[in-house]
């Protein structure tokens, strides 16, 4: 009896360490899609974190962000938008014009998308 009792808390010792790590947490992720470059377009991402972090939402730590830039060849625009899609984001962000949005309407439409760039989205069928 007594060596069924040392056994089990050896056993409960042993596995301790486990039992108090905590689980992986899914961060939400924010796919940002632009036709643009990173480099010259580095202020407006500035702005795009900075307006993250108003709301609350720290990349990284409570959210992640993936990034595809076309780097002004809009024809990989599609392919960016449908990579995008394949890691099932929660959200994509469009900027840089309007091609970047036609791609991610054209790839999804089930993942809320949000762009910037345009005064009328109605007259351009966004």
């Amino acid at each position: 009896m007594r060596r069924r009792g040392f056994s089990l808390l050896l056993v409960g010792v042993a596995s301790a360490p486990l039992a108090g790590r905590a689980q992986p947490v899914n961060l939400p992720v924010i796919g940002f899609l632009s036709g643009a470059s990173p480099e010259p377009f580095a202020p407006y991402v500035a702005a795009f974190r900075a307006g993250l972090e108003a709301s609350g939402f720290v990349e990284g730590r409570n959210v992640q962000v993936e990034y595809r830039w076309a780097e002004g060849d809009y024809g990989r625009l599609p392919e960016l938008a449908a990579e995008l899609v394949g890691m099932e984001v929660d959200v994509l962000v469009s900027s840089g014009g309007d091609r970047p949005t036609q791609a991610a309407m054209a790839a999804t439409s089930t993942i809320p998308i949000v762009f910037v760039g345009r005064d009328d989205p109605i007259r351009f069928g966004f």
